[in-house]
């Protein structure tokens, strides 16, 4: 499935357009301490298989897939109890409204929806920064903009690179920091800027 674009990617399409096209177009990789703990959180996660826990099925590392929206990826758990699954996506930070990765887990339903004929109405994240797990239903609207970010991040894969993004901390946080090199690019503009 080389021509799907992958889950994670959209989450960082979402996150910084400037990553993605880095991650993606360019093949750049860089591991920095959030990156190390995240694998690491993710060890046992990561591990694929069935396993019941109660009435509750739970099945890790799933891969899922959906033709119409060329995106493919894995999962970290389908949880299964009677006739309804819930896609759940295991992050290291702590909960809040990140976008980025509800669309991922959004994609990620509508890729089982596509290959179950089911309707998935609601997925979960849980969050290892304050151990808590955040449901996010799958609205209209969440929908909407998941599909279109998919489509925007195709786009945006065939053009130029984009520029750094002006949110700062989300800057120091990225794994990219010495590649983008977004303070340097935006001081060049600047004085780009003031010889015209």
């Amino acid at each position: 499935m080389e021509d799907y674009l992958p889950l994670s990617y959209l989450n960082a399409w979402e996150y910084c357009h400037r990553r993605f096209y880095l991650e993606y177009v360019l093949g750049e990789m860089e591991v920095n301490e959030h990156i190390v703990m995240g694998q690491h959180l993710h060890r046992n996660v990561d591990n694929e298989g069935v396993s019941q826990e109660g009435d509750m099925l739970v099945h890790r590392s799933q891969w899922v897939w959906s033709d119409r929206l060329k995106i493919s990826g894995v999962i970290d758990a389908v949880e299964e109890r009677g006739n309804q699954l819930v896609p759940l996506e295991y992050k290291k930070g702590k909960m809040a409204n990140h976008l980025n990765d509800h669309f991922q887990l959004c994609a990620a339903g509508l890729c089982l929806e596509e290959r179950l004929g089911r309707r998935i109405e609601y997925g979960e994240i849980f969050y290892y920064g304050n151990r808590r797990r955040q449901k996010v239903e799958f609205t209209y609207d969440l929908r909407s903009m998941t599909e279109e970010a998919i489509l925007l991040a195709w786009k945006a894969s065939e053009g130029k690179m984009p520029a750094p993004i002006q949110n700062s901390k989300k800057c120091e946080a990225c794994s990219l920091q010495r590649i983008c090199l977004p303070r340097e690019i935006k001081q060049l503009s600047k004085l780009l800027e003031v010889e015209k």
